[in-house]
């Protein structure tokens, strides 16, 4: 927002440059980002399309194991994008490999999640099992919507009886076209509820599926969009990339208020078309803050939208930028009830 909150942006000039001009490649969330559910969020297709006409590298990075690249690939070409497997990385090609890694070939792992998770194990060279009494080494978790109760019950006495415990992804929710619905860290917690030991994770925030898709694409700057805090964010940070937080999907202005400094973005957009227009930047000066249309002041002690409040969402998220540089700052306490006015803004 300003070069108090984010020191990068004080290199990023000219200001009215595309974002992505500063970045060499833009990797995508999809659940909430690209997508929700069966439909794309509208600026997505075009977004994408403009980007690649650009010759900016794509890459999409997907915490739901529940479906294969391939798969994934089908369904964003039936929404208008030009795309390959091979932009796409998952959770389950992530948690599949370092798993590999670490247990012999033709290990036995029982799969706590779909039949695509079931084919990434295969394809690397471990044998998939579904009950605990066929002695798996390792239990590999990943989302899967209808999830049998009875597989979560096999996954947690496998793990009691000594399997290493491999799960893809740690988010609680997913965003859909019909709401918010729980997600894969659900699923963790049930079996976590009868062991122990905690998984170890390889989707974001963890850096294992971030630095497979850096790999991939052969980028060195990129930036990453997503719509969640607590995984795209902090994955984003914690892999020392560029982050753009969008507003199509999971988190909103209350839950950017709150964010702790690791989980915060460097840029925040109403969806992914953010990339193609200038970065949105909040200059303080003093106890105030200015983002282009938009403006905030600390008033005893209380950050709170200074003046007007216009009607279109891009003047209420230039205020919402100038509202939180002032409290990532640390010049005063933000207040949910003043982002009550930003009634635009999720």
């Amino acid at each position: 927002m300003s070069d108090d909150v984010n020191p990068r942006m004080a290199q990023q000039d000219p200001v009215d440059q595309p974002l992505i001009d500063h970045y060499d490649a833009a990797l995508f969330d999809l659940d909430g980002v690209i997508y929700l559910g069966p439909h794309p969020v509208p600026a997505a297709p075009p977004t994408v399309e403009k980007l690649l006409a650009r010759g900016v590298k794509v890459g999409f990075v997907t915490n739901n194991a529940a479906r294969s690249t391939t798969v994934v690939a089908d369904v964003l070409r039936g929404m208008g994008m030009d795309v390959t497997r091979n932009d796409i990385v998952s959770s389950g090609e992530a948690i599949t490999d370092l798993a590999a890694s670490r247990l012999p070939r033709g290990a036995r792992v029982l799969i706590a999640g779909t039949e695509a998770l079931a084919d990434e194990a295969r394809a690397r060279g471990l044998e998939p099992v579904w009950t605990a009494d066929e002695n798996p080494v390792a239990v590999i978790q990943g989302y899967h919507p209808q999830m049998p109760w009875s597989l979560l019950v096999e996954a947690g006495l496998a793990v009691q009886h000594g399997a290493a415990w491999y799960g893809a992804n740690p988010d609680m929710t997913r965003p859909t076209d019909r709401g918010i619905v729980p997600g894969v860290g659900v699923q963790l917690a049930a079996v976590g509820a009868t062991v122990d030991v905690e998984p170890v994770i390889a989707g974001k925030p963890h850096r294992p599926l971030l630095d497979a898709t850096v790999a991939r694409l052969g980028c060195t700057h990129p930036v990453f969009v997503g719509d969640r805090l607590d995984t795209d964010m902090l994955g984003a940070n914690r892999a020392s990339m560029g982050s753009m937080f969008v507003f199509s999907g999971a988190h909103g202005k209350h839950d950017l208020l709150d964010a702790d400094p690791q989980s915060r973005p460097e840029h925040i957009a109403k969806d992914v078309s953010g990339l193609l227009d200038p970065p949105r930047e909040a200059v303080i000066d003093g106890d105030r803050a200015a983002c282009r249309n938009g403006s905030a002041a600390v008033v005893d002690g209380l950050v709170q939208v200074d003046g007007p409040v216009g009607s279109e969402l891009d003047a209420q998220l230039d205020c919402l930028a100038a509202v939180l540089a002032l409290v990532w700052s640390g010049r005063g306490t933000g207040s949910h009830d003043g982002l009550a006015v930003l009634d635009l803004v999720h």
